[in-house]
């Protein structure tokens, strides 16, 4: 029998047939734009709050600052639900029912999901400068795949000392040589893709929120297992004890054996009537 291998799992080039690989690619596409964003907004929040904290306005700017970050950080979690595969519920650890405005503002300022989703705030600012090389790989890499299609043109990778680097690419080898170029550099992008999508599946596993794997299920099997070893072993010793009951091969049963019939000199045995005086 002929079995046919899913192009997504074939060694290289399979990055181009997974769903998930375009999945990430849009995932870093919009880590950039929310990237700086999130620096511009919350560098300023924490900034301006710490410097006017010596008036009221300042706690109330840091206040709507972590605020925010909670809120930035719930995105973030469904965002990574839905393009990096993860499966993370928000934790459980603001208390619902508090006494007073006081005490309402500080359960949020006390639970550790608040530092932990600024944390990650802070660490997608990297993601998003990684999220450059492989977006301008890309960039440059699918024009010259297309170079044997639209020849004779010049290909322009950017500038060097305020002079363009170029590739003027005339005939047809050379087109074929570009598109060659373009492919390694399309599949080396995709790759660097999945890699930087992998340290931000596991930045939000890390930091967002918990998983929703039903841990307790081995544990569930494990006491089901061991009920059963039980109930095996209960019956094996019941069975013993019910063979040992019934064994037809008892020296004596439980019948009355009057002492006269009873032989002193010998090992209990019933002497017969020959045997009286």
């Amino acid at each position: 029998m002929v079995s046919l291998r899913s192009p997504s799992r074939l060694p290289v080039v399979g990055v181009l047939a997974a769903g998930r690989t375009y999945r990430h690619l849009l995932y870093l596409l919009l880590a950039i734009p929310l990237g700086f964003l999130y620096s511009a907004l919350f560098s300023f929040g924490f900034v301006f709050g710490l410097l006017s904290a010596v008036v009221l306005v300042g706690f109330v700017v840091l206040l709507a600052t972590l605020l925010g970050a909670r809120i930035a950080a719930g995105f973030e979690r469904w965002l990574a639900n839905r393009l990096l595969g993860t499966d993370l519920e928000r934790y459980d650890d603001v208390p619902a029912d508090t006494d007073g405005a006081v005490a309402g503002v500080r359960k949020y300022v006390d639970a550790a999901s608040t530092w932990r989703g600024v944390g990650f705030l802070l660490l997608k600012y990297f993601v998003t400068v990684i999220a450059f090389v492989p977006l301008v790989a890309l960039a440059f890499g699918l024009p010259l795949v297309l170079a044997p299609l639209r020849y004779p043109y010049v290909a322009t990778f950017g500038e060097s000392n305020g002079e363009p680097v170029t590739w003027a690419i005339e005939t047809l080898p050379e087109a074929l040589l570009a598109a060659s170029v373009g492919v390694i550099g399309v599949l080396a992008a995709l790759h660097v893709t999945n890699l930087v999508a992998y340290v931000c599946r596991q930045m939000a596993t890390a930091l967002l929120g918990e998983t929703t794997e039903d841990e307790a299920g081995p544990v569930r099997e494990s006491v089901a297992d061991d009920g059963r070893d039980s109930a095996r072993s209960d019956d094996g010793s019941s069975g013993t004890s019910d063979s040992a009951g019934g064994d037809d091969s008892a020296p004596f049963d439980d019948a009355f054996i009057p002492a006269d019939a009873v032989d002193p000199d010998s090992d209990g045995a019933p002497v017969g009537d020959e045997d009286r005086p």
